[in-house]
């Protein structure tokens, strides 16, 4: 059986374990503190079975089956035996990702891809202390990644390209949904995206133009319908009668004006930002119990929008 390694047990970690395991290969988690990784299988075991209790498996094994292929490894040596991919999602701290993947390079061959989860993390950066930075790469996933399957695959400017082949065939295996950026960029696509939405909806709520309630509505009810299914590439070559450029003849003078009004980028943390923070708080307080009720709540609305996709 082909071995992947995840190196991490936290959420992140358990979620490419589970889609790991969803594509039949063995998957062995590494933690540096003692005793995790096997409270990560616990946890791994309560929801797959719930998973399988709800019909949102994912692939052709039963859960009984996948949590078997499925090991934990206080060792990190022995996790490492028999890998041909290392899956790193330890937390966002530049120096503690460093010196990982320079434990990693000690201990596997040439051969083995080396992959980090970093969310904001360049893999020049990341990979700095790496000697053989050809096969090194970030695959980052989108929280979370069972239900959520985009991930990006980002190359280090030095990563050969049939190490890129190779992670979009086994993510593509696996059930993911790769896409590949053609070089290095803060923030990757996703969260350059994601940044340029918060942005223009935090000046609305802070410029008193619209409520947070009705902002967050703006994207579920209006552009999310849309952009669940069609990017917004394929949305405005809809949006025309004649396609693409028919739209930015009609449209591609106003756009402009409206990027134009656009004012600087918002303090996020200053004394302008408590009147939207306040606004969210009274939508949902931030105590644990109301925390936890939305976010399975999103779970579960993702885990229904996924079967909708597939079956689509």
């Amino acid at each position: 059986m082909e071995v992947i390694t995840v190196v991490g047990s936290g959420l992140i970690g358990r979620s490419w374990a589970m889609v790991f395991a969803s594509g039949g290969y063995t998957v062995k988690i590494y933690d540096n503190q003692p005793g995790q990784s096997a409270k990560a299988i616990t946890e791994i075991r309560k929801q797959l079975e719930e998973l399988e209790e709800a019909h949102m498996l994912r692939g052709q094994l039963k859960a009984s089956q996948q949590l078997n292929l499925i090991s934990s490894h206080d060792d990190l040596a022995q996790a490492l035996e028999g890998a041909f991919f290392v899956q790193e999602c330890v937390f966002e701290q530049l120096e503690v990702k460093q010196s990982i993947f320079q434990d990693l390079e000690r201990l596997v061959g040439n051969n083995v891809i080396l992959s980090s989860s970093t969310s904001c993390l360049v893999p020049s950066s990341v990979f700095s202390k790496v000697h053989n930075k050809s096969r090194c790469l970030v695959s980052h996933p989108v929280n979370p990644p069972y239900y959520v399957k985009l991930v990006e695959l980002v190359p280090h400017p030095e990563t050969v390209m049939a190490v890129m082949d190779a992670a979009y065939a086994l993510m593509t295996k696996v059930g993911q949904v790769p896409v590949r950026l053609k070089r290095e960029i803060d923030g990757f696509a996703v969260n350059r995206v994601q940044a340029a939405i918060i942005s223009e909806s935090w000046r609305l709520v802070k410029d008193d133009v619209i409520s947070v309630k009705d902002i967050d509505l703006v994207m579920s009810e209006g552009l999310g319908m849309r952009y669940a299914f069609i990017g917004p590439m394929e949305t405005i070559h809809l949006n025309a009668p004649e396609g693409m450029e028919d739209y930015m003849k009609r449209y591609g003078e106003g756009i402009t004006r409206l990027l134009n009004s656009f004012g600087p980028t918002p303090d996020f943390s200053g004394e302008e930002a408590k009147s939207v923070i306040s606004e969210m708080l009274e939508l949902i307080p931030n105590s644990q119990q109301h925390l936890s009720a939305r976010k399975e709540r999103r779970d579960l609305l993702l885990m229904s929008l996924a079967k909708l996709k597939k079956d689509h």
